[in-house]
């Protein structure tokens, strides 16, 4: 249905920088099984980086702090438009999956990411780090 009304919904990343600098990434147990930042849907009226903090708490555990809006991304998602805002926070929790959602959160140095990617996302972090 989505492919023939092409509806607009709004989402969340999170790049959660660890004390040692290092960002966050899960993986799925849905879908592609590649590394991505935590995140998902905004309810309706809800800002940005409350949804931010609360995606990231409810998928690894972890609380941000200092959150802030860096980026606005356009993608496509199964047809529709899917404006996605990008947070960038600190958390000084180590990631525990939520064994529902996410069955894997680690942190990563910005300079080692995953190979297991989609492509051109890891230039994209490092951008929305230093867009801090």
């Amino acid at each position: 249905m989505w492919k023939w009304r092409k509806p607009t919904v709004e989402g969340v990343r999170v790049l959660a920088l660890d004390p040692a600098g290092h960002v966050i990434l899960v993986r799925h147990s849905y879908g592609s099984d590649k590394w991505m930042p935590p995140g998902g849907g905004l309810k309706a009226g809800e800002d940005p980086v409350g949804a931010g903090a609360r995606e990231l708490l409810e998928e690894t555990g972890c609380h941000l702090r200092d959150g802030r809006r860096v980026a606005l991304s356009d993608e496509d998602l199964h047809g529709a438009s899917n404006v996605v805002h990008v947070v960038v926070g600190q958390t000084s929790e180590d990631p525990v999956p939520d064994g529902r959602e996410i069955v894997e959160a680690r942190a990563f140095a910005i300079d080692a990411l995953p190979e297991a990617m989609p492509a051109g996302l890891a230039d994209l972090i490092s951008g929305w780090i230093a867009a801090r």
